[in-house]
């Protein structure tokens, strides 16, 4: 967690909360008449509510379709969506994304908990636009798999998440389980770029 947070907490974070690039070796001055000001630097409200705003949406759609599967999916046949090549079958998963690691269902509880409380932690220096997409689609994605850990049986913090896409040859998944995933890839694509959450671009 302290790791993370010094990743973003990098001087240079450009006041009008846009991207600011900082040449290899170059020194950045303006990170200290930052930190002597009073005022707020402007930007990373926006950024927040964006962060919040795409989590909300991400796990609202999540918790949705999960209450339709167990409605009216779930005891019955899979449905056909694009002939055996993709279904809708419902099962219930204790372990991690894509059905991995059944067997250590209260760990994965932890590690998504870990996670949710990493990204409000880090969100507090957040300038970056994109940044915040994708750390809001982590949010939404780990707190929609937690509420089945904490919810659903067989009991709290050991409850099975309920999966319902099925691709033919491939593991079960829901929409946490995509909204994690594009949340990280979106991530390795800013990092490839060199752009650090506090909105610094790195020209390595």
């Amino acid at each position: 967690m302290a790791e993370a947070e010094r990743i973003i907490g990098t001087s240079g974070t450009p006041d009008d909360g846009g991207e600011r690039t900082v040449a290899p070796g170059a020194s950045d001055s303006s990170g200290a008449d930052q930190q002597s000001t009073a005022d707020p630097r402007p930007g990373r409200g926006r950024r927040i509510a964006v962060l919040f705003a795409v989590a909300a949406f991400a796990y609202a759609l999540d918790l949705v379709s999960k209450m339709i599967v167990v409605a009216k999916l779930e005891h019955h046949a899979p449905i056909e969506v694009i002939g055996d090549w993709l279904e809708f079958h419902a099962i219930r998963n204790p372990g991690a994304a894509f059905g991995f690691g059944g067997a250590f269902t209260i760990i994965f509880t932890l590690i998504a908990a870990a996670v949710i409380v990493v990204i409000f932690r880090l969100a507090r220096k957040l300038y970056s636009f994109p940044w915040a997409v994708a750390l809001g689609l982590l949010l939404g994605g780990a707190i929609g798999n937690l509420t089945d850990r904490i919810f659903r049986s067989p009991g709290i913090f050991e409850g099975q998440v309920v999966d319902f896409i099925a691709p033919k040859h491939f593991a079960v998944f829901n929409l946490a389980d995509s909204a994690i995933v594009c949340g990280g890839i979106l991530i390795v694509l800013l990092s490839f770029r060199g752009l650090d959450p506090d909105g610094t671009v790195h020209n390595d």
